[in-house]
């Protein structure tokens, strides 16, 4: 039996097609130029049915994927936009890709690193709450009111841990645009959890969590002051403000990691996987229809997780 019943290809080309388009970011028009070059005429269209196919096959696989990473007490949760076809309107509509991402290595956890993308055709929270239905534990996430709505609704199943990350970004902005003295300081400030976390960074998460409670607690703790006393200085509705009122806001959330040596600071873990979504997008554009994005986050999530593991993705393709 081969993948491809009656055509010509190996599961390999199959393969190199998959991980030219999802791990090199080269879109299928381009890789049909390439083969006609050296006078091989595969059409654009016979591609992506080779492609239809393989993402049918390896379904199984993303949906245990997912299951093992919703089974997790952790997940870094995030969504980013999937420009997709909408035939008959001759322009594109926005879809949706939803990641789950785990990475326990910081803390030397024994659970692999993995993430798993969805499409979704919206960015409501009906979708986080599909998504999200058998996870029970610590979301990380940003500040995205889905997330808070899912915590709201089941209060003992999910906590929200939020990201540093996010808050000094904010910052970050108002300090680049000028004199940003306030934003400046804040940075600063931010910046000393990070070097404190730069430095149990490999440790046990017992170890972690006693780090922090000597070290970032009292920090957290200043800084939540400083915060309030700098909001009473400024003009309340000044961009400042708005930042301020943003971190204060969601303080808890920000406070969480320092009674879990398991969590992060941050959630760049599934931020540095939306990373090559974003590069597809760049170079591809949009996906054909919403079966094409849904097959887009199955082999997306593959080839992540293979390059999380550091396994060759065509071998592993090929395999499979």
């Amino acid at each position: 039996a081969r993948l491809i019943e009656g055509g010509l290809p190996t599961e390999a080309l199959v393969a190199d097609v998959i991980v030219g388009k999802y791990a090199d970011h080269n879109p299928l028009y381009r890789q049909s130029q390439a083969l006609a070059r050296q006078g091989i005429i595969i059409d654009r269209s016979t591609l992506a049915s080779w492609v239809g196919y393989a993402a049918a096959e390896l379904r199984p696989v993303w949906s245990l994927i997912r299951q093992r990473l919703l089974a997790s007490s952790r997940l870094f949760v995030d969504e980013t936009t999937a420009p997709v076809l909408d035939p008959g309107r001759g322009r594109t509509k926005l879809g949706y890709f939803w990641a789950i991402a785990r990475d326990d290595r910081p803390f030397g956890g024994s659970d692999p690193p993995a993430v798993a993308y969805t499409y979704a055709p919206g960015r409501g929270a009906e979708h986080a709450r599909e998504l999200l239905k058998d996870f029970n534990g610590v979301l990380q996430t940003d500040g995205y009111s889905a997330y808070k709505r899912l915590a709201k609704d089941r209060p003992n199943a999910i906590t929200l841990a939020h990201c540093w990350s996010h808050v000094r970004r904010r910052f970050y902005d108002l300090a680049k645009g000028g004199s940003a003295p306030i934003a400046q300081q804040a940075i600063a400030k931010i910046g000393e959890l990070y070097a404190i976390e730069a430095e149990i960074r490999g440790q046990s998460a017992e170890l972690r969590r006693a780090q922090r409670q000597a070290k970032s607690r009292p920090l957290v703790a200043e800084l939540e002051i400083w915060m309030m006393d700098q909001l009473k200085a400024v003009p309340g509705r000044s961009p400042m403000a708005e930042t301020l009122r943003y971190a204060l806001g969601h303080w808890d959330g920000l406070a969480r990691f320092l009674g879990d040596g398991h969590l992060e600071l941050d959630t760049n873990t599934v931020e540095r996987a939306m990373r090559p979504i974003a590069l597809n997008r760049k170079n591809a554009l949009f996906a054909g229809s919403d079966e094409g994005g849904e097959h887009w986050a199955i082999l997306a999530t593959l080839i992540e997780c293979c390059k999380l593991a550091a396994v060759e993705p065509k071998a592993y393709l090929t395999d499979v």
